[in-house]
């Protein structure tokens, strides 16, 4: 390896983490729709990942037609710029979205008490008691009554829904370029042949896939451990306000 490409390819790897650090749309969707949607910490790094091959994956072969086709640099980075405006957006109406969304559910699954009638073993006499849940708890209910327990059946609780929101980021993702990967990188490795290509994208993709990985990982994990009491209805509408606020940044602060 010459020192022109070891040197192009530690670019590539630094930046690579920090284009991934200092932009927030990288993780903070990712944390918190886990928190709120309480996905396992391999389903979240699962979904970051595939995310984070569709975001690099994207611009990596539109580099690749680039380079193979000889189209200018100024051609593609405006395709680039058309693709991050469009996940900007994609971005934005996601979140708001999910924001008004989190808003009706956090309304509507409020506390409250509820006032249950029981029997008292083997008479006919009956005692009231009372509890406090919220609608979007575990359907199960359980009590014990004279060492007998009782609970609503499993088969009583509703069918599970369809999550798209995995591929609604996976499609955002796939849309959001890596502004510095072709201009950058790729076409100058292109003048040292293709296996120079290879090595300067591949540690582009590993750099940011994996400061990606790393920091949901933590990110998510630390978000699981806190406690929101009261606030924990409103979960989904602040996992919405937080990828609103993401797109936002991209659009109109150049984040």
């Amino acid at each position: 390896m010459t020192a022109e490409l070891t040197a192009l390819v530690a670019t590539a790897a630094s930046l690579g983490l920090v284009h991934t650090l200092i932009g927030p749309d990288h993780y903070i969707p990712f944390i918190a729709m886990s928190r709120a949607r309480h996905w396992s910490r391999g389903k979240t790094l699962l979904i970051t990942l595939l995310c984070g091959i569709g975001h690099v994956g994207s611009s990596i072969v539109i580099g690749l037609a680039g380079v193979g086709l000889g189209v200018a640099v100024a051609k593609l980075e405006g395709v680039e710029s058309t693709r991050g405006d469009i996940a900007a957006w994609l971005m934005i109406a996601f979140g708001l979205a999910y924001l008004a969304w989190g808003i009706w559910r956090g309304l509507r699954h409020h506390p409250h008490v509820h006032a249950r009638l029981h029997p008292d073993g083997a008479d006919t006499q009956a005692h009231e008691h009372t509890h406090i849940h919220a609608h979007d708890q575990a359907p199960e209910h359980v009590h014990v009554h004279d060492g007998r327990a009782a609970s609503t059946p499993a088969s009583a609780a509703p069918p599970a829904k369809a999550n798209i929101t995995p591929w609604v980021l996976f499609t955002i993702f796939v849309f959001g370029p890596c502004e510095p990967l072709i201009p950058i990188l790729m076409y100058p490795a292109a003048r040292m042949g293709a296996g120079s290509v290879i090595l300067v994208t591949s540690a582009f993709a590993v750099a940011t896939i994996g400061t990606m990985l790393a920091l949901v990982g933590l990110g998510s994990f630390g978000l699981r451990l806190a406690r929101f009491g009261g606030f924990e209805r409103w979960m989904h509408a602040a996992a919405g306000a937080m990828i609103f606020l993401c797109g936002f940044a991209i659009k109109f602060l150049g984040l």
